[in-house]
């Protein structure tokens, strides 16, 4: 096996560093509805507009969703046509994008945790990369499972989404490892300079310091982190097929709510207390990233970062401090991606998420802005181009 494209990360692998990405979202809730979030938030019939907005303000690469129940509608018949408009606009507005090839949504007639998933994902990443490149020219960059560790955790320990298991989630980890396996071997199949990338929350979790039995689970919790990564790169559980050359790009997802605590008298607390921005136990995200970094000497950047409401400014300007303390420490993060670019509502109440730079699209496709988000994004940009020009 040939090793995937080389990287110089003093080349910026991701040109203008800084990013958006569209909620692409496709899985099916509890209640059995399945959630289309490129159909709600109107991107579909506005991507062109989308995109534009998006290249105004600088930005040259996105994350955006392939929606693979619509895709293949049946079992090997492929239907693009949900795609084209959004790669013929990304290509008219000059952004290089990438793809999530399983956003938690997947096809009806497969069941997730049966040999052919696997099969059928392999599949279809290679009909999409063939695709793309007659379309492009180009190998696309992909990301074949979206938070394996959080859709093993929602899917299959506490059924709060598809495929609705419970105790299970060790188990839908190792088969969303053998997907993504299967996705990278069938993309590199039809061109090996398609880039993969594996997004996967940062976190960060503490045990109470008068329970030994709490801190043991935190370090679990925290660890567990890293299978993924170290299943898709053979370091741990060898037997699913993972090689060292299937961990290209690594994207880490970082919100206000990534640090918490396990307590000796709730270990198990299903909503355990937050550690938030400026508690004295709150780790600094420079100090996380170099940890990642450190292990793995693998190309990453912050795949996602968000948050809601009035408090969007000032999250946005402390992860971009953090960010450029760890880029001039050494640590060579190549983008910073803001996530949900555009606001949403909400999986399960539907209401109105105020976490995007842009809001709902109205009739013509304009949104109006988060006037001081914007704002902090602008600076941002200045200080990022003149940070990574060495000025």
């Amino acid at each position: 096996m040939m090793s995937p494209p080389s990287t110089n990360s003093s080349q910026n692998l991701i040109p203008g560093f800084l990013m958006g990405g569209f909620e692409c979202s496709t899985h099916r809730l509890g209640s059995g509805r399945r959630l289309d979030l490129i159909a709600s938030t109107k991107h579909d019939k506005f991507v062109r507009e989308d995109y534009q907005r998006l290249r105004e303000i600088g930005v040259q690469v996105v994350r955006d969703g392939l929606r693979w129940h619509k895709i293949e509608p049946e079992p090997g018949q492929y239907d693009f046509s949900s795609v084209l408009p959004m790669l013929q606009a990304a290509e008219e507005t000059g952004l290089k994008v990438i793809w999530d090839v399983c956003h938690y949504g997947w096809p009806d007639d497969v069941a997730i945790f049966k040999p052919a998933f696997v099969e059928r994902m392999g599949k279809f990443t290679q009909a999409f990369v063939r695709m793309h490149l007659e379309v492009t020219g180009r190998a696309p960059w992909i990301a074949p499972v979206n938070e394996i560790s959080f859709f093993a955790w929602a899917g299959g320990q506490i059924a709060m989404f598809n495929p609705g298991s419970r105790g299970r989630g060790d188990d839908l980890k190792a088969q969303l490892v053998r997907a993504t396996i299967a996705s990278i071997e069938g993309a590199w199949e039809v061109s090996r300079e398609t880039r993969i990338v594996h997004t996967d929350p940062l976190i960060r979790v503490l045990g109470d310091p008068q329970s030994k039995r709490a801190q043991n689970r935190a370090d679990a919790y925290h660890q567990a982190q890293y299978q993924s990564f170290d299943m898709i790169s053979g370091r741990w559980k060898p037997e699913l097929g993972g090689k060292p050359e299937y961990l290209d790009i690594i994207g880490l997802n970082y919100y206000p709510a990534n640090q918490w605590m396990v307590h000796k008298s709730a270990p198990g607390k299903k909503n355990p207390p937050q550690l938030r921005l400026g508690h004295p136990a709150y780790k600094p995200l420079r100090e996380l990233l170099a940890e990642n970094w450190q292990r793995y000497q693998r190309p990453l950047f912050l795949a996602e970062t968000g948050t809601e409401g009035d408090f969007r400014p000032k999250w946005f300007r402390y992860v971009c401090d953090e960010v450029a303390a760890a880029i001039e420490a050494g640590v060579p993060v190549e983008g910073l991606c803001w996530y949900p670019i555009v606001n949403h509502p909400g999986w399960t109440n539907h209401r109105h998420c105020h976490n995007g730079l842009w809001d709902y699209a109205d009739k013509s496709g304009e949104r109006e802005a988060a006037e001081s988000l914007l704002e902090e994004w602008g600076e941002q940009k200045e200080r990022f181009d003149r940070l990574l020009a060495g000025i």
